[in-house]
């Protein structure tokens, strides 16, 4: 992928030198860390359980986080020889330009979110959170947030290796915050209010996140035919991302069966049918999940 081509975003925002630093990776709280069995095990009780395990583990930080130290945040720009962070600017600012038309062309203004940079925990309007949630987008602050260690355990852990599956990774959470502007989110929390099932293979949090790939597919088509910055290859590294964190292959290597009915996500087809669908169409209109008969 030819990311240098992408204009570089001024909304990425460097936090990881407060973010609780040290040791890295998925640890909780003041610097006593959960190892990654334990996590998997907190994941594995939540599928059995029909709980969201990404609303464990965020609780289970915010506990551990109320008896840590408060420190001051100091937040900034990435520094300019960050390579990394540099990547991550360029697909932001793409994303900017993109949805910045898109809404122009619909007769609406696209506010532009900010993307955070943490190293371990961070806390975010929408509560406490560490790396083991993984990136995610906060509809509260309409924030971004990502550890870029997430990008090397795709690669080791999922296999899922490639500049274009990480700027999947961002366009999908870009994505969530589309759904933010256009009023899903809105919807889905009110939804989410009134008692209505949240999980399970076909639930609204399923289509939620399917509609954020298909949009993050809408993104990579006007990407394209803007900068031609595609390779050979990249479109596979997007959809092997996707295949590699869909819910029946993520239950089945961490508890050995698959449970639909606490699916939150989506399978891996339906994660790469969706993107594909986003990419080849290249309009929101094609990415109405909730209409759909069939994910």
């Amino acid at each position: 992928m030819l990311w240098k081509k992408g204009r570089r975003s001024d909304n990425v925002v460097d936090a990881r030198d407060d973010s609780g630093g040290g040791g890295g990776g998925m640890r909780f709280g003041g610097g006593k860390g959960l190892s990654l069995t334990a996590i998997l095990l907190i994941v594995g009780i939540g599928w059995i359980t029909g709980q969201d395990p990404m609303q464990i583990l965020g609780q289970l930080t915010g506990q551990m986080e109320q008896s840590a130290p408060a420190t001051t945040q100091t937040r900034q720009a990435p520094p300019a020889n960050d390579q990394q962070a540099e990547f991550v600017r360029a697909i932001l600012g793409d994303t900017e330009d993109t949805w910045g038309q898109i809404f122009q062309e619909a007769g609406r203004q696209y506010q532009q979110p900010k993307l955070i940079l943490f190293r371990g925990r961070v806390n975010s309007a929408c509560g406490a959170a560490t790396s083991a949630t993984g990136p995610f987008y906060c509809p509260a602050d309409q924030q971004v947030y990502l550890d870029m260690d997430f990008f090397r355990e795709m690669s080791q852990r999922f296999s899922a290796a490639g500049d274009f599956a990480q700027a999947y990774v961002i366009a999908h959470e870009v994505g969530h915050h589309v759904q933010t502007l256009l009023g899903v989110s809105a919807k889905i929390q009110a939804a989410r209010q009134q008692g209505r099932q949240m999980q399970g293979d076909g639930g609204l949090l399923v289509r939620q996140e399917l509609q954020a790939d298909c949009l993050a597919g809408v993104w990579a088509n006007h990407a394209q035919k803007r900068l031609n910055w595609l390779e050979p290859g990249d479109i596979e590294e997007a959809l092997n991302a996707a295949n590699a964190i869909g819910d029946d292959r993520l239950q089945q290597q961490g508890q050995g069966r698959v449970v639909p009915d606490s699916f939150t996500h989506g399978t891996s087809a339906q994660r790469v049918r969706w993107f594909k669908t986003g990419f080849s169409q290249g309009q929101i209109g094609q990415c109405d999940t909730f209409a759909a008969k069939s994910l």
